[in-house]
């Protein structure tokens, strides 16, 4: 309520208008009481506490009744709010403000306003008058003589009225304010009969006129004179005498007012101007008040954020803190009084702002502080002084000045800005970009794009700078480019390129970024030239920017602007101009130059002389290499023109190495010269390496000469050195260098005081030891070697001495980015390896060959040779046999080795020289996963290898071997022993290549070295645990000596309580410690002893020993340190008794007191922390004696080992068994499971670090052993997917069944490790050919398919042999079809036929008749069948399908040997289920009449009488022969819900195997050893005669194609998930399939299974087929509408328009919500589709039909008029029939007729509008209707092959619903029509 009453006049109600003028805001003039009303007013004003623009008002008579609530809301509302200073957001139209002029240009002013605000005035806004001259001038075509420049009327710093006349934006999208000066619209506020004398008012000169001024002051009805008399004085002061002119801003004082206000006199006199005051007598309103008047004022109230002012007795304004008195801010007080300047009022709120500030205090003054020195400096930690929400904060410089910035500017975007980031106090860092004169504040901003701008003001940009800018526009004139916030440049068309382009639009396009080089910056004029010329811009060459810059013989680029007959004008940068003369332009005579240079040309030229003063230089466009010939020596008969120069190029042939280098021959005329080694590459390392394997005869290209001497050349091969002098960027002699160059050079040697750089031209200088490096130099042949390529700072050049001093510091040195460089540096050495290798690859012995070949990433099988002392290993057996292979010992990664065992390892780095590979056996670096990376992302990385230059690193990720360069700078080569990389460390590496290249390297860059990791190192010294934590209590007491000793009793209380020990204050404030072994004699296990004591309690205890803080130890008492440790004590009964030593022995080592302990001794001991990271728990033992509890080792239940901080808590007591001492040797190893034992019949805790498909899994024990667990021993019933359930760091119980090996042998099956259960065993232990039986039934896994038969794994080391006939009855067409059907893995059961002990023998059978199982392949698969044995039955087929998921993970293994076999895994067993319940319903039926069929079958399928059929099983216990019998187990089971097919050609059942009716075979003589094994069968057998087995044989075969012709019959429905999944794999790209497949689960409403459906459609789609998978995307949509979510409906819309045409996803989405009534949603996506394809007119009619249909037909209408505006005129004919032809079917049927008629008249010769509103009215209207429309039709002038269609139409009407009459008068004016037509032909 309060608020609506406190603004209710504010806003100003109709009224209230009226009564404005005579009664100012406060009532009327009866000042009674003001002190009171004012009081209140203070209290009331809530003006400010609006958001703006801020409502302020003068008071609005007194507010008793309300005071108390108003307090209480005042004191609410933040005081911060009511003084938020102006933002552009809070100027309104019309508002008037004070601003100061900034710049004055030729066509605006550039105006300051208060709180950092700033606005234009154009030309045209001065004033009537002026204006009017600029038009005259305009029409006249020439300028007019008295009319002044606004430069002339206008000077930075004057104070001026203005109101605001416009808030627009600007094009690039910058709020921009528009202001007025003209006295009409700032003074329009007064009325001639409210001028009063003494008022002060802005005007302009409007004329001259004899005895004075005439002066506009925008009043209407009023004419203003200011006389000569009253003018002389400001005349002559501020004018410089000149008469004023019109249109020139003055300042003056109505002096006489006459005739009611229409006639005014004014003064401009400075004294009375300056001193003039607004007061009471002037009668000022609220709605006329002025800025820039001064009144007196009182403070009423002061707020840390500014004051509230009260003047001319009715009015309150405000003064924020920018414009209070810097002089008195802070000592301002209540009903103080002041003078104030009114700085805006604004024209809606009438809230008044004032200013304190003295300088506008005298009217008149310009402001005098026009900018700050320090503009454009960037500022770090800024603190924030205050934040404005809506404006913006101010900041506190260091000099305590304050500056702002302005809300924009206080982030990148409004998307990141946080207002929390600006409490007060926080810091910043920014720049300051401008200074703001009203408010004497410096501007600044927090852009990070300001902050890193090249540049901020065109006064920044040099000529001759390179500059990056955006290409803005390409115009006839040339190209705008942005450079920075507010610049751009202009490249002319010249300047485009080095040639003249024609058309430039088609290099440069909008928003490029470009690279160019100024030419010329004017800031006054703000103009900017640059050139885009590549020779220019990339010049390395020095640049001319004055005339005093060119000295002679100085060469550089120019470009030619003039082309004359004596000769060509070049000109350079800053429009320095020279002239090339006619005889300087080339070495031979130029006749015409004009038709040798063009305009524009890019020339290099030397200067021959330049008078600066006069501007005059003449130039030459002959250049010599080098400036002084060097004389030929002389004992040399070399030709002229034969000798090699200095900084020349060249080829050299190698003649001979000698140790130092190479003897080399400089080509073509062979002059001998010498290549130095150091020379050869600017890597260090690389350099021996080219000295080793170039031989004499090898070429060399561009060789530098680098000096010559006796005939004595010496050649240099650096490639930094060679481009440096290629580019022309080394300085010739001492003249041209000068301090702060950057130069490249190389060390020639290296003193105790520093090192002697050389630069390719043979100068030199000396980097002395203390710039020679940022770090410090203790000697410095650490930091450089002889002939190293290094970057050199030139400090200080002394040229008669021919002497420099060069700085080798990184920090003044730099080459640019550090990562770029990093990245040059390291693919320029591996380049030069590159080239060492094809050396290499020349040579003819086949080792260094091969070695050539090798790159790291490479894998090897090798075999270990032998494993030295240091850990490392050597191998042998890798491509040739003298190949030095080796692993370091951290390479070996753990991995028990003995000599002779086979390893596979992947290569690290190949040593050249040495001619040694370093390889790895790390697994993850062997196992490296294919996984795509992206360029520029940013990996953890391990580093691997070590090189001089670079390191090569594995990315933890995906195992790729990356390289990164160990520096980043030439001169980057010392490191301290800190900063140095040690393999195994961590690293971030950023990657710059994605593919490994020649190198077999990834390319990286490091990332900083904060985010380097350490690898643990484990010291053997080590004490203290690497996370101890000091107890604070105990530090604080360190400092106090004591005088205790060993065995003293002392008294004191307890201080705090922590888990393992108790702190005690003694007295004088000693700190004493009691351990938690030191408070009871007998411990109880479980209970924590420490709460035994409580705070406050007093203790008496023994001193039993002293702890240094420092290094944790305890102290022998004679140690002079004793007296400041911390005395440890005991309260143990049995201590304090008289007699009992203490600590022993304090001088013992923690490691020696460990070494006391002996495996298997019980201990109590104190939890101290579970340590999560390392999964041990931390216990103590003694308080000098730590132990650490391996998880595995607390418990054998999985659910402690889970939960362990819910089983043990901190300060428990333990009863442990002492395992052993850590390898650290400082701690005990405990367990409380008891020893332990690794030892075979054991059952311990492992965890799983690696899972082998088909193979098993490793396992780790606490101690770093390892075991594997066979697939066979994962659990005690195989299954499909044995090792499902395990993934690495999963704990499991395993039985240890051998530890022969150093890797132990384990089973995890329940019968081993927990006996006591009793569970079944499905599947026995087979471990050797003795566990197995003739004739028993035992499951496995398929191993590989051979030539003779399937290998078919029994256990981990037994395998046994399927001969093909005792596969499958049928025999497929090609054996490939074994490996698909029955792939590696797979479990099947088998019988055993037969067993061979002596020969490790055992043949099985997976015959049906054997098993009992189905065929494993259909009849289908059968080929032509020469012989009767080959034929396999058809379930086969049907159960492999089910396997194709397993076969992929499979595959993989063959090759790998036994060795893995036996490595384990467990899962979850599904006992098999009977066969039935996993196939489809149909089989269900059938299954009762099938198990009979099987019983009594005649037996007679057995293997034949020939060898061949016998099935052998090789068993090996060892693990030699592994690679045959390395074969791998999979469930058998018919799995044919799994993936079935459809297979329609041969019609063979889905759910039957034939096997399972009866073999349709004769019966085969059988072999003896099978006979055994059938006799309970052949009983049956026997009986039966060849007739009933012959009906038998029939009856199967009517039944098979019985179930056969019901799968084949296309009507029949699919029935089961199964089916679908048979049909969806004959036609996976039939959507209509999958649609039904998904139908089929939302009948049953499952609802995740449809879904589940429809991801599968999408997967197997083919991308092909869009309209397929937009049918299954539109389900999806209509899924997740009836069942999803709001937003599962939203995700999968957004997935379908990422994959689908956006538009038929939207529409059908409208469609689906419009059936689904959700017509809410529906319109709202409409609307979005019409902003998003506001260009496609079918969205335009399905909104238009939506909306009809919903009988909105108005808003169908509107919808119609905004299409046409949208749409191309092209369309617009169909979009108005399509909404007539809605309008007939949903709307009104009369208003699409008048759409027709409309449109036929503007287009009456459209025949498908008329087609289509024929067909409507047939439809909707009558037939008289129809008639008339096509008796209209028909009387048309169109083509007559129209005409022809539309007779045809009007006769089929007529026939059809005419009558014969009616028939015929059609034919007869078609008739007439066609003589008609012919007649005029014959005309």
């Amino acid at each position: 309520m309060e608020d609506e009453m406190g603004n209710g006049v504010v806003a100003g109600d109709p009224n209230m208008a009226t009564l404005e003028e005579s009664f100012p805001r406060g009532g009327t003039r009866k000042i009674h009481k003001p002190e009171k009303a004012f009081q209140q007013s203070v209290e009331q004003d809530n003006l400010f506490d609006r958001d703006p623009p801020k409502r302020k008002k003068s008071q609005k008579g007194p507010a008793k009744t309300k005071k108390l609530k108003i307090e209480k809301r005042e004191s609410s509302k933040s005081a911060r709010e009511k003084f938020e200073i102006l933002s552009v957001e809070s100027l309104c139209e019309g508002m008037r403000i004070l601003g100061c002029v900034k710049e004055v240009n030729e066509l605006e002013l550039v105006i300051s306003l208060p709180n950092g605000l700033q606005g234009f005035v154009q030309v045209t806004e001065i004033c009537d008058a002026y204006t009017k001259k600029l038009n005259e001038q305009v029409t006249q075509e020439q300028p007019l003589k008295d009319l002044l420049h606004l430069p002339e009327l206008f000077s930075p710093g004057m104070l001026v009225r203005c109101v605001v006349s416009s808030l627009g934006i600007t094009d690039r999208g910058k709020k921009s304010v528009k202001l007025s000066l003209n006295p009409k619209n700032v003074n329009r506020v007064l009325s001639a009969e409210a001028l009063k004398p003494g008022m002060l008012l802005t005007g302009t000169v409007s004329s001259l006129e004899d005895h004075g001024y005439l002066v506009d002051i925008g009043v209407d009805g009023t004419r203003a004179f200011l006389p000569l008399l009253k003018a002389q004085e400001y005349i002559r002061q501020k004018n410089k005498g000149a008469k004023l002119k019109v249109g020139q801003y003055l300042n003056c004082i109505v002096e006489k007012v006459k005739g009611n206000g229409g006639v005014v006199s004014l003064s401009v006199g400075h004294s009375e101007v300056s001193t003039a005051i607004a007061t009471e007598e002037q009668s000022w309103t609220l709605n006329n008040l002025l800025p820039g008047l001064v009144v007196k004022a009182q403070v009423q109230k002061v707020t840390p954020f500014g004051l509230t002012l009260n003047f001319l007795t009715f009015f309150t304004g405000v003064v924020d803190f920018m414009h209070l008195d810097p002089k008195k801010a802070g000592t301002y007080f209540s009903n103080q009084a002041v003078r104030a300047c009114i700085l805006c009022v604004h024209p809606r709120t009438r809230v008044v702002r004032l200013s304190l500030r003295p300088i506008f205090l005298q009217p008149g003054r310009p402001l005098t502080r026009l900018s700050c020195q320090n503009l454009g400096v960037v500022l770090d930690d800024v603190p924030v002084q205050g934040f404005f929400k809506k404006a913006g904060a101010t900041f506190r410089l260091k000099d305590g000045i304050l500056a702002y910035a302005r809300l924009s500017h206080l982030s990148d975007s409004k998307n990141v800005f946080n207002p929390e980031a600006f409490k007060p106090g926080n810091t910043h860092k920014c720049r300051i970009i401008d200074y703001s004169q009203m408010d004497e504040l410096a501007l600044l901003s927090l852009r990070t794009s300001i902050i890193e701008a090249q540049y901020l003001r065109y006064h920044d940009i040099e000529p001759g700078a390179v500059v990056k800018g955006i290409v803005l526009t390409i115009k006839s004139y040339g190209m705008l480019v942005k450079v920075g916030e507010q610049m751009r440049g202009l490249v002319p068309p010249m300047h485009l390129a080095d040639i003249l382009m024609k058309n430039p639009d088609k290099k440069y396009h909008i928003g490029d970024e470009v690279k160019c080089r100024v030419l010329l910056c004017d800031p006054e004029d703000k103009k900017l030239m640059m050139t885009l010329k590549k020779t220019l811009v990339e010049s390395k060459l020095p640049v001319i920017t004055c005339y005093a810059d060119a000295k002679p013989g100085l060469q550089t680029h120019g470009f030619i602007i003039r082309v004359k007959d004596y000769g060509c004008i070049v000109k350079f940068y800053n429009n320095v101009q020279g002239l090339v003369p006619k005889h300087e332009l080339s070495t031979e005579y130029i006749p015409d130059p004009e038709r040798v240079f063009y305009t524009g040309q890019v020339v290099k030229v030397a200067v021959l002389n330049c008078e600066p003063s006069k501007e005059r230089m003449l130039l030459s466009f002959k250049l010599s290499s080098d400036p002084e010939p060097k004389k030929e020596p002389a004992g040399h008969s070399q030709k002229k023109g034969k000798a090699v120069n200095i900084g020349q190029l060249v080829d050299v042939k190698v003649l001979e190495k000698t140790k130092d280098g190479l003897e080399v021959a400089v080509l073509p005329h062979n002059i001998h010269a010498f290549l130095p080694t150091s020379h050869l590459s600017d890597h260090v390392a690389n350099g021996p390496l080219l000295h080793h394997w170039l031989q004499a005869g090898d070429i060399l290209h561009r060789v530098l000469c680098l000096s010559q001497s006796e005939g004595h050349v010496l050649l240099c091969r650096k490639p930094t050195l060679v481009s440096t002098v290629e580019g022309g960027q080394d300085p010739k002699n001492f003249s041209e260098i000068h301090p702060g160059m950057l130069l490249i050079g190389f060390v020639k040697s290296i003193k105790d005081y520093g090192v002697f750089i050389q630069f390719p031209s043979g100068l030199s200088g000396l980097a002395p030891k203390a710039i020679m490096s940022d770090k410090f130099v203790t000697s410095t042949s650490d930091h450089f070697v002889e002939g190293q390529t290094v970057a050199a700072k030139v400090t200080n050049v002394d040229e008669e001495k021919q002497r420099m001093l060069l700085s080798l510091r990184l920090s003044d040195c730099a080459l640019g980015d550090l990562a770029t460089t990093s990245l040059l540096l390291l693919s320029q050495c591996l380049e030069e390896l590159q080239g060492v290798r094809s050396l290499m690859s020349n040579r003819d012995s086949v080792l260094i060959q091969t070695l050539a070949k090798m790159t790291p990433g490479m894998f090897l099988d090798l075999v270990v040779q032998e494993v030295l002392e240091d850990g490392s290993v050597v191998f042998s057996g890798g491509p040739v046999p003298d190949l030095v292979l080796r692993a370091s010992r951290y390479h070996r990664a753990g991995q028990e080795v003995e000599s002779g065992q086979k390893k596979k390892v992947v290569i690290l780095n190949v040593d050249l020289l040495k001619l040694e590979v370093h390889v790895s056996l790390h697994q993850d670096l062997v196992n490296r996963k294919a996984k795509k990376l992206r360029k520029g992302s940013e990996h953890q990385a391990i580093v691997q290898h070590l090189e001089k230059s670079f390191a090569v690193a594995s990315l933890v990720e995906t195992g790729h071997l990356a390289a990164f360069s160990l520096t980043s700078h030439l001169n980057d080569t010392f490191r301290f022993d800190s900063e140095k990389l040690q393999v195994g460390q961590g690293v971030s590496l950023t990657l710059k290549t994605t593919e490994p290249g020649v190198t077999g390297l990834l390319l990286a860059v490091e990332g900083p070295a904060a985010k380097r990791t350490m690898r643990p190192t484990r010291k053997d010294s080590e004490t203290v645990d690497e996370d101890e934590e000091v107890d604070p209590a105990l530090t604080v007491g360190t400092i106090k000596k004591h005088t205790l000793s060993i065995g003293d009793m002392v008294t004191g209380t307890v201080k705090s309580i922590k888990p393992t020990h108790v702190v005690v204050t003694l007295e004088d404030g000693i700190i004493g410690c009691i351990h938690a072994s030191h408070i009871l004699d007998d411990v109880p296990e479980g209970i924590s002893p420490t709460t035994k004591l409580k705070v406050g309690k007093t203790v008496t205890a023994r001193v039993i020993g002293g702890r240094d803080m420092k290094t944790f130890k305890f102290l022998p008492i004679s140690h002079p340190r004793f007296v400041r440790t911390i005395p440890e004590l005991s309260v143990r009964p049995s201590e304090l008794e008289d007699g009992h030593t203490a600590l022993n022995t304090h001088s013992v080592s923690p490691v020696e007191k460990i070494k006391q302990y002996q495996a298997g001794q019980t201990v109590t001991c104190f939890l101290k922390k579970y340590n999560v990271v390392k999964k041990w728990l931390e216990v103590e033992i003694a308080p000098d004696i730590r132990g650490r509890i391996p998880l595995l080792l607390t418990s054998l239940s999985f659910k402690v080992l889970k939960h362990p901080d819910k089983k043990f808590r901190v300060g428990q007591a333990l009863r442990a068994t002492v395992v052993g001492p850590d390898s650290s040797k400082a701690f005990l190893c405990l367990s409380l499971i008891g020893p332990h034992k690794l030892e075979e019949g054991e059952v311990a805790m492992g965890r799983v670090v690696k899972v082998t498909p088909n193979e098993g899994l490793t396992v780790s024990f606490p101690f770093g052993k390892i075991g594997t667990v066979s697939i066979f021993h994962v659990s005690d019933s195989y299954s499909e997917t044995p090792l499902e359930d395990f993934v690495p760091q999963k704990v499991v119980r395993c039985y240890i069944l051998s530890t022969a090996d150093s890797i132990l042998t384990l089973s995890l099956r329940s019968s081993r490790t927990n006996p006591e259960t009793k569970s079944k065993v499905e599947d026995p232990e087979i471990n050797s050919i003795q566990d197995i039986k003739e004739g028993q039934l035992l499951r496995g896994y398929v191993g590989s398919i051979q030539p003779h038969g399937v290998f078919f794994r029994l256990g981990p080391s037994v395998v046994g042999l399927a001969r093909y006939s005792h596969v499958s009855q049928h025999s497929p067409s090609k054996k490939a079809l074994y490996n698909k059907h029955l792939p590696e893995g797979k479990l099947l059961t088998a019988r055993v036929l037969r067993l061979n002990h002596q020969k490790n023998q055992v043949e099985l059978s997976f015959l049906p008749g054997d098993t009992g199982k189905p065929d494993l392949l259909s009849a289908s698969l059968e080929g032509p069948l020469p012989k009767q044995e080959e034929r396999k039955t058809e379930a086969e087929e049907r159960d492999q399908k089910g396997e194709k998921k397993n076969q992929k993970k499979n595959e993989k293994k063959n090759q790998k040997g036994q060795e893995e076999v036996e490595l384990p895994s467990k899962e979850k067993q599904q006992p098999q289920k009977p066969q039935a319940q996993k196939r489809g319903g149909r089989e269900r039926r059938e299954s009762g009449s099938e198990q009979e069929r099987v019983s009594k079958k005649p037996k007679k399928a057995g293997p034949s009488a020939e060898d061949d059929s016998l099935m052998d099983v090789y068993y090996r216990e060892g693990k030699e022969e592994a690679e045959e019998t390395n074969v791998l187990p999979k469930e058998k089971q018919a799995k044919p819900a799994e993936v079935p097919r459809l297979q329609l050609s041969s019609g063979f059942a889905w759910n039957v195997g034939l096997d399972s009716l009866t073999p349709a075979l004769p019966p085969l003589a059988e072999s003896s050893d099978s006979e055994e094994d059938e006799k309970p069968h052949q009983a049956t057998q026997k009986k039966k005669s060849k007739k009933e087995r012959e009906l038998e044989k029939q009856k199967a075969e009517k039944e098979l194609s019985r179930i056969e012709e019901a799968l084949m019959d296309p009507g029949r429905q699919p029935e089961s998930a199964d089916d679908f999944d048979r049909l969806v794999l004959s036609s996976p790209n039939s959507s209509i399939l999958w649609l039904q497949y998904m139908a089929f689960h939302l009948q049953a409403t499952e609802i995740e299974k449809a879904r589940a459906v429809a991801e599968r459609a999408l997967k197997t789609i083919s991308f092909r087929e869009e309209q397929e998978k937009l049918n299954v995307w539109v389900a999806l949509l209509n899924l997740e509408n009836m069942y999803g979510s709001q937003e599962s409906l939203t995700k999968v819309f957004e997935r379908a328009v990422q994959y689908n045409e956006p538009l038929k996803v939207f529409l059908h989405l409208a469609d689906i919500y419009a059936k689904s009534e959700k017509f809410q949603e529906a319109g709202e996506l409409y609307n979005r589709m019409l902003k998003r394809f506001r260009q496609e007119k079918a969205v335009w009619i399905k909104y238009g039909a939506f909306l009809l249909r919903r009988s909105q037909a108005g808003a169908s209408r509107r919808v119609l008029q905004r299409a046409l505006e949208c749409l191309p005129s092209k369309e617009h004919v169909d979009v108005i029939a399509k909404f007539a032809q809605l309008e007939f079917q949903l709307g009104d049927a009369e208003r699409a007729k008048a759409i027709f008629e409309n449109t036929l008249s503007t287009y009456p010769k459209r025949t498908d509008v008329w087609s289509v509103y024929i067909d409507m009215t047939i439809k909707h209207g009558s037939q008289k209707a129809v008639r008339d429309i096509f008796e209209r039709v028909i009387h048309l002038s169109l083509a007559p092959k129209r005409m022809k269609f539309f007779f045809k139409r009007y006769l089929d009407y007529e026939k059809q619903h005419g009558t014969e009459k009616d028939v015929q008068a059609v034919k007869a004016k078609a008739l007439e029509y066609v003589e008609a037509k012919s007649s005029v032909l014959e005309d």
